[in-house]
C-alpha cells in the first residue's frame, strides 16, 4: 500500500485507475453488445452475453488487483468451498454503501457465477456501465410511490413482474441473482424511521426474492446468505478509495431453499406468503446476530467502536 498517499490523493489516483479500467474493458463490451442486439435468436444472444460476462469478470478482477496493490484494506472473506462458477444461485445481502458492490466483486468473482442485481431504472443512463448492465441482462426496476399506485392501480406489482421476466431471460445460464433485501442502503435515519426490530439491519422485503424463486423453480442450487461488515464503521465509496477502510469482513453462508418455499404461490396464497416472510425473517435474525458477534469479536482491537456507538 502507498501509505504516504493515503487520503484524497490516493482517492483521486484510484478513481482515475478505475475509470481507465472501465473504459479499457467497457469499449469492447459495447461493441459486443451491439453484436448482441443484432443477433436474430435468443440462443445466439445468450451466447454473446457469455462474452460480455467474461469481459465484466476481467474488469472486476483488475479492479480488485489494483485495490489490493495500492490500499491497506484487509479482506476477511469466508466463502464456502465448492461453489460452482457455472451454477445457478440465489443470493441476499445487507446493504450499507456503494462500497458493498466492490466487496462482493473481490469476494465472489471467479468463485461463483457473475452476479446480477436489480437496478433503479435511472441507472441505465450511467455512461458505459448502464449499457454494460443492460448487456449483462441486469433487470432495471422502476419504483412507484404509493401515491402513483393510488392514482393508477395498474402500476401495482409492476416491479415484481419485471423481476419475473428478468429471471426468465437468464434461466438457462450460469447466474447468481443477488437481492439487497432491505431495498435501500442502511442509514441511522432509515433505521429509526422504520422502527426496525433488528439492531444492524433494516426490515427485509421478501417479494423480489420470492418471485426470483418462482421464475427459476428448483433450478437454484441454494441461497447464498451474504453478510458484509465494516468493523471500523460504515464508510462511503470515497472513504474506501482514499484508503480509510482498514478492514471488511464478507461471510457467505450457503442455505438450502425449502421445498415449500419453491412450490408456494407467494402472489395468491396468503399462507405461502407468510411462510416466505417467516423464512426470510429467520435469515435476517441470524444475520443480525452474526453482525453483533463479528463486532464483539473485534471490539478489543479498537475496531467496531464507531459502529457500536451508532446504536
Amino acid at each position: 500500500m502507498l501509505n504516504w498517499m493515503r487520503g484524497p490523493v490516493l482517492g483521486v489516483l484510484m478513481l482515475v485507475l478505475l475509470i481507465g479500467n472501465t473504459i479499457f474493458w467497457g469499449v469492447p463490451a459495447m461493441l459486443v453488445i451491439v453484436v448482441k442486439i443484432l443477433m436474430p435468436t435468443a440462443r445466439l444472444r445468450a451466447q454473446v452475453t457469455e462474452v460480455v460476462v467474461l469481459l465484466a469478470e476481467t474488469w472486476s478482477k483488475v479492479n480488485t488487483a489494483v485495490a489490493r496493490a495500492l490500499m491497506g484494506t484487509t479482506y476477511g472473506n469466508q466463502v464456502p468451498l465448492g461453489l460452482n462458477p457455472r451454477g445457478q444461485y440465489l443470493a441476499c445481502s445487507n446493504h450499507q454503501s456503494w462500497t458493498d458492490i466492490f466487496m462482493l466483486m473481490q469476494a465472489l468473482v471467479g468463485k461463483a457465477p457473475y452476479f446480477k442485481f436489480f437496478l433503479k431504472q435511472q441507472l441505465i443512463w450511467v455512461p458505459i456501465l448502464g449499457m454494460a448492465w443492460w448487456g449483462l441482462d441486469y433487470p432495471f426496476m422502476k419504483r412507484y410511490t404509493k401515491e402513483q399506485i393510488s392514482k393508477n392501480p395498474r402500476l401495482k406489482g409492476k416491479d415484481l413482474e419485471t423481476t419475473r421476466k428478468a429471471c426468465e431471460r437468464f434461466r438457462s445460464s450460469p447466474v447468481l441473482v443477488l437481492n439487497f433485501l432491505e431495498g435501500t442502503r442502511w442509514t441511522p435515519a432509515k433505521h429509526a424511521r422504520q422502527a426496525s426490530p433488528y439492531r444492524h439491519l433494516l426490515k427485509p422485503k421478501s417479494g423480489g426474492l420470492s418471485y426470483a424463486i418462482s421464475a427459476f423453480g428448483d433450478k437454484f442450487q441454494s441461497l447464498l446468505d451474504i453478510t458484509i461488515v465494516y468493523p471500523d464503521g460504515r464508510s462511503s465509496l470515497w472513504d474506501f478509495l482514499c484508503g480509510r477502510v482498514p478492514r471488511v469482513i464478507v461471510q457467505v453462508h450457503e442455505i438450502e431453499i425449502p421445498r415449500d418455499i419453491i412450490d408456494g404461490d407467494y402472489e395468491n396464497d396468503p399462507e405461502a406468503r407468510a411462510r416466505v416472510h417467516r423464512w426470510v425473517g429467520g435469515i435476517w435474525e441470524a444475520k443480525d446476530r452474526r453482525i453483533s458477534d463479528i463486532l464483539a469479536q473485534h471490539s478489543g482491537t479498537g475496531l467496531g467502536h464507531r459502529l457500536a456507538a451508532s446504536h
